[in-house]
């Protein structure tokens, strides 16, 4: 068979592959040496990242030391001041000079100020610009704020005061501050007296009157005083600014809180979520929010979902306490830049070079493959079965002249091939197929001789299967040995060889070394043999036969030719056709047995599910086929064309094996009912358990009557009437229970009466019950307890719903017409209890019914071959009735087959044999046949095959192999067909 992907594809010239193969190989160098530079490239530029971090480190920390230092020397110098020094506070405006001039050195200083342990407080400010003086409602030439809060000369009380100097420091303005709640004493930049140190750095922060980010310098000059200093950090955001490597660069310089301190954007610092402090480093951007939250790998990167990035933390000296951290991202699609260029720029020359490449390919690999055109040719005559072809094709390469060569001899050995394999094809037989293989590797070999071993049931023994000499085929007996043992030191050497695993063997033996082969030798007339032995193995590699030729030896040249190498190769490839032919003869045998098997299995499990129905599906097949055999032997009329071939007994037989197969989904408490009441278990016991509580009420009705002063004896009539009564109404609803009578109107109408007792009941019979039939219970009313119920109930959760899966549509495609009860299960007591005739209600009795639906849906659903596709249709149809009244397709009897027809009247006389069945006791033949007859008589069963089965006897002829003896009594046969309808023979 053609290859179904081959012809899908589109093949292409050898010219082409090889001009294909050549760009590919410059298309494959161009990408190798881009992939190596961009690289090389990349790990450059990343190495030369990390060198970017350092001076950025070193400019951060000089700007801090720069920053820093300077007010550190001014504070040094100003605690000198005797200003600063001295404990009266009228004298400290002595320091409003030395203030003035270190706040012009120092651009970064927001203010300066001195506080004392009395709570006194000087501070100057310089208003440098129009936004400074109306954050601090200055006047407009003001160019200083002097802030001064006096505590010891009113003590209880702060005198605070603030006045507005211009550049000349006159005062512009003096505003008196009441309610005065600053004290320096409690800020963080105070350094309390007999501290460890006389210096302090606060952490940076946002200053709360000029909104500006910095931090606070102090020193305590005496005891008594610390003169501070507020210094902004705008600079550093404007230094961070300068370091942006990229324009996508994130560097931020942060606190230990996680607080952003500088950052190149600096109007964010101002922007954060609580506009008293700083903003947090994750609300500047997503990607540093990333990096906070997660950190960087050991190779220092980061993927945010969106970019990678190149980052880098280290810790900046800020020469006080606090740790200050500088992060950078850097991303790395901007830092790659270059290297992308430089990738994009070798693709670039890489497709130059190609397409300049590419006419140079093509003229040599045209010139290469134009003498294999011929080959082409001589091939497709080949794939034609066409091996007359001439082929006549020289080139100077010489792996084309051995090519034409191969080619010659491919010929020759095709044309043997497929004779030989057409010629086993057409065996469909095991014997046949055998002598075929035997004649076709003769013919090959040009042996004389041939004998063909095969494994026997799975095991190491050899069973000669057959022997040609001279192209006849001969007796085996003709050998002494016709099973043979490899393991027997006995066992030829050659032939001990094969079954070890060795695929062939070549080899020349004289009369005393054939050993078993002597007779063959005496019928040839030779001395001496040549011997070539092939094992057959299955696509397992499994040992399944050995195959031997025998030569005679005539001492010549052409001997050794029969023995060649090559010629025995060929051989072991026919051979090893014909071991797979074999194999897939042995297979297919194999199969139907395990179908037979695992159908045998099937219908014992459905009569071992039920111990009453047991050996009901392994009897019915039995029956069946008795009956047809009757019929394919029958010359009458109806029964004249009536001839099976093989597969159509096969077919019959498969169908009653597994005639009720659908079985399997019916449940055993509904096969097996042999009560009324019965489910998983008979509900009677509940019912006899509400009489006897009835009963318990009995007594004591009539004991609290007695202790109330009744009267005895009249007491005790009543009681005594009452139980009875009690006892003769379970009795008859016990016999109800029973099924084994039809129910009268009387019946019914007294178990409705009895129904309509009452009796109490004190618990809650919603507790202890599955969540099933509490859904079910959940369909009527609660109620409070105790509650008076009726003796026999049929409760809502008696009814249980029939799902839409299991509701069979008019419009089926099976053609089922069943009717369908709206309900699965009615299991109320009264209802089960009425039931006319036999056990089971409507629902359950749809239920059994629908095996046979379940049958035809299982059977159609197997993957069987065409011969067996009617097993569905026989195996369905034997509760049909001739009128059209049966089920499940309401099929008359011209639309049933016969081997239906004759399946229905089987499983019909089985069942009313049967000795097993709880509900009903086993008839005798002529109880049977009598009750056959009626049915055939309202046209049931098939009144010919009705005929043929009593004329014929077959039911005695199961009678004697299945019944017990006493079921086998006298039948008159011609009173059976006058009731049945028939006459005549």
């Amino acid at each position: 068979m053609r290859n179904t992907a081959h012809s899908h594809s589109h093949p292409f010239p050898l010219h082409v592959h090889i001009s294909a193969m050549f760009t590919f190989l410059l298309l494959l160098l161009g990408i190798v040496l881009g992939v190596f530079n961009y690289q090389q490239t990349t790990l450059i530029i990343l190495s030369s990242s990390q060198k970017l971090f350092s001076p950025i480190e070193h400019d951060v920390q000089q700007d801090l030391l720069n920053t820093y230092q300077p007010i550190r020397h001014a504070l040094n110098l100003l605690a000198l001041n005797p200003a600063a020094i001295t404990d009266q506070v009228e004298l400290r405006t002595g320091l409003l000079q030395p203030f003035l001039q270190t706040l012009e050195d120092n651009h970064t200083l927001a203010a300066l100020y001195l506080g004392d342990d009395a709570g006194n407080f000087f501070l100057v400010r310089p208003l440098r610009n129009e936004a400074d003086r109306l954050r601090l409602k200055a006047p407009p030439q003001a160019s200083y704020e002097v802030w001064t809060i006096n505590r010891s000369a009113h003590p209880g009380a702060a005198e605070s005061k603030k006045q507005y100097l211009d550049a000349s420091m006159a005062v512009l303005e003096q505003r008196a501050i009441t309610n005065e709640v600053y004290d320096p004493r409690i800020r963080s930049w105070f350094i309390p007296e007999h501290t460890s140190t006389d210096q302090l750095t606060t952490p940076p922060y946002l200053f709360f009157t000029t909104r500006e980010v910095g931090t606070t310098l102090s020193k305590r000059s005496t005891a008594k005083t610390v003169i501070g200093a507020d210094v902004t950090l705008s600079e550093l955001s404007s230094t961070l600014a300068r370091h942006q490597v990229t324009p996508g660069t994130q560097i931020v310089l942060f606190g230990d809180d996680g607080r952003a301190i500088a950052y190149p954007d600096s109007s964010k610092l101002l922007n954060a979520q609580d506009p008293k402090q700083l903003p947090k480093v994750s609300e500047l951007s997503p990607a540093l929010s990333t990096l906070m939250s997660q950190g960087g790998d050991a190779q220092q990167r980061l993927d945010d979902g969106q970019r990678q990035w190149i980052v880098t933390r280290f810790r900046v000296n800020d020469s006080g306490s606090n740790g200050l951290q500088l992060a950078m991202m850097i991303p790395e699609d901007e830092l790659l830049a270059d290297a992308y260029h430089l990738r994009w720029l070798g693709a670039l020359v890489t497709l130059v070079a190609l397409l300049l490449c590419l006419p140079l390919g093509w003229v040599t690999s045209r010139l290469l493959v134009r003498p294999l055109q011929a080959l082409v040719q001589e091939a497709d005559a080949i794939r034609r079965f066409d091996f007359n072809y001439p082929l006549r094709q020289h080139s100077p390469v010489l792996e084309i002249d051995q090519l034409a060569g191969s080619m010659g001899r491919m010929k020759e050995t095709l044309a043997s091939f497929f004779e030989i394999t057409s010629s086993l094809s057409a065996h469909t037989r095991f014997e046949p197929l055998l002598q075929s293989v035997l004649f076709e590797t003769l013919k090959i070999a040009q042996a004389q001789a041939g004998l063909i071993y095969l494994t026997k049931n799975e095991s190491t023994l050899l069973e000669l299967k057959g022997l040609i000499i001279n192209d006849q085929p001969q007796d085996l007996t003709a050998l002494p040995q016709s099973e043979v043992d490899p393991g027997d030191s006995q066992t030829p050497p050659w032939l001990r060889e094969l079954c070890e695993g060795k695929d062939s063997v070549a080899c020349t033996l004289d009369f005393e070394q054939a050993g078993g082969l002597q007779p063959v030798m005496r019928e040839l007339g030779s001395q001496n043999i040549h011997l070539i032995g092939i094992r057959l193995h299955n696509r397992h590699g499994e040992t399944v036969g050995i195959l031997a030729l025998v030569l005679n030896d005539s001492g010549s040249s052409a001997d050794k030719d029969h023995l060649r190498a090559e010629r025995v190769a060929f051989i072991q490839a026919v051979s090893g056709t014909a071991a797979v032919a074999i194999e897939s003869q042995r297979l297919q045998a194999r199969q139907k047995q395990l179908l037979d098997a695992l159908i045998e299995l099937m219908a014992g499990a459905i009569d071992a599910k039920s111990p009453y129905t047991a050996n009901h599906c392994q009897r019915v097949p039995i029956l069946t086929l008795m009956l047809a055999k009757a019929a394919a032997a029958s010359q009458k009329p109806p029964f004249e064309q009536y001839s099976p071939s093989d597969e159509q007994w096969e077919a019959l037989r498969i169908a009653a094996w597994l005639h009720d197969c659908g079985k399997v989904t019916t449940p055993e408490y509904v096969v097996d009912k042999a009560t009324k009441l019965e489910t998983l278990y008979d509900r009677i016991h509940e019912i006899r358990t509400r009489f006897e509580v009835l009963k318990r009420d009995t007594w004591i009705n009539y004991w609290q009557a007695c202790a109330m002063g009744g009267d005895d004896q009249q007491l005790t009539l009543i009681r005594d009437a009452c139980l009875s009564a009690l006892d003769d109404d379970f009795a008859f609803v016990a016999r109800c229970n029973l099924g084994g009578e039809a129910m009268e109107e009387a019946n019914l109408e007294r178990l409705n009466t009895i129904s309509r007792r009452t009796w109490n009941r004190t618990l809650d019979d919603r507790l202890g019950v599955s969540w099933e039939e509490n859904n079910r219970q959940s369909t009527r009313e609660l109620q409070a307890l105790p509650v008076t119920e009726q003796l026999l109930a049929d409760k809502p959760e008696h009814l249980f719903a029939r799902a839409e899966s299991d509701v069979i549509a008019p419009d089926n495609p099976w053609g089922f017409k069943l009717d369908v009860p709206h309900y699965k299960f009615n299991r109320g007591e009264l209802h089960n209890l009425s039931i006319r005739r036999g056990t089971l209600t409507n629902e359950e009795r749809y239920i059994i019914n629908n095996h046979i639906v379940q049958t035809i849906l299982m059977l159609n659903s197997l993957p069987l071959p065409g011969y067996l596709s009617n097993i569905a249709e026989i195996a369905g149809g034997h509760h049909e009735k001739m009128d059209g009244s049966g089920y499940p397709k309401r099929l008359k009897r011209e639309e049933m087959s016969l081997e239906a027809r004759m399946m229905a009247i089987a499983d019909i006389f089985e069942a009313l044999t049967a000795s097993d069945r709880p509900y009903k006791r086993s008839k005798t033949l002529s109880e049977a046949l009598s009750i056959m007859a009626a049915m055939c008589n309202d046209a049931h069963i098939d009144p010919q095959l009705f005929a043929l089965f009593m004329h014929e006897q077959v039911f005695m002829q199961y009678a004697r192999q299945f019944l017990d003896p006493q079921q086998i009594d006298s039948v008159d046969i011609d009173a059976l067909m006058r009731k049945a309808g028939l006459t005549g023979g």
